[in-house]
């Protein structure tokens, strides 16, 4: 008895109600947790560049502690440690039907699971984006830092004007990467009860069994989502010096081939 795929099981009907639900839900939380890690980043690169040790330490300690641990670790200390903390009011109130708190296809974002895996991703995140910032910052020459000083510029305008616009240049396809590795975390979210993407398909899964189907449906999903976010941060990225974007590594290679 040959088997054969049956599509319809999880592309119509209440499967596929789920798995849009879910694709929708992975595709807001990936935007709210960029926007967190983006607003952290740009914090810890403050206090990094503030004069004395105080700041360059409090950002060595978060990079050490969110970079070493787990990220499903991480997930499940804030759902089950400290959203136990916060006071019973709080909690009472997040909890609560609120109409004002839903995103368009009914995605509901003041919830227990929607912040704290926003919180987890943008933490986590953030700890790398501000290693690639710093990278992208040491690979401008030194000869260009040593100029702008000499001719008056100070901190924030050798900051404003030479480093970050070079750094960025240099750092933005590490950056992107994160990005999108933010995107694709948030699949361990399901382990906390988090229904997005990856946590529908396995609901699909125990629905009807169409287990290859789901998980199939749900890669090209990713896929999709990956492709374009990484395609519009590449277009909305900063510019070379030659007026032109950073171009994926397989693209510059060819634009610069190597000579022998």
């Amino acid at each position: 008895m040959s088997w054969h795929a049956d599509w319809a099981g999880v592309l119509s009907g209440q499967p596929l109600t789920w798995i849009v639900s879910g694709f929708m839900t992975t595709l807001y939380v990936t935007l709210a947790g960029c926007i967190l890690a983006t607003f952290l980043t740009l914090l810890m690169l403050a206090l990094r560049l503030t004069p004395g040790r105080l700041g360059r330490g409090l950002v060595a300690v978060y990079v050490s502690i969110f970079r070493n641990t787990p990220l499903l670790v991480q997930l499940l200390f804030w759902y089950f440690a400290a959203w136990g903390a916060l006071p019973q009011e709080w909690r009472f109130y997040i909890g609560d039907t609120h109409p004002w708190a839903v995103l368009p296809m009914n995605i509901p974002w003041l919830t227990p699971e929607f912040l704290c895996a926003t919180w987890g991703l943008g933490l986590f995140t953030a700890a790398f984006l501000i290693e690639e910032v710093q990278a992208g910052l040491n690979s401008v020459p030194a000869g260009q830092t040593e100029a702008a000083i000499s001719q008056g510029f100070s901190q924030w305008q050798l900051l404003t004007y030479v480093l970050l616009p070079q750094g960025l240049v240099n750092a933005w396809q590490p950056l992107i990467g994160q990005y999108l590795n933010l995107m694709k975390l948030s699949s361990l979210a399901s382990g906390i009860g988090f229904a997005e993407l990856t946590y529908q398909i396995s609901q699909v899964e125990s629905y009807n069994a169409h287990a290859l189907e789901g998980f199939a449906v749900g890669t090209g999903l990713y896929l999709l989502l990956g492709i374009v976010m990484g395609s519009l941060l590449l277009w909305l990225g900063p510019k070379r010096r030659d007026g032109r974007r950073p171009l994926p590594l397989i693209a510059a290679t060819m634009d610069n081939p190597t000579k022998d």
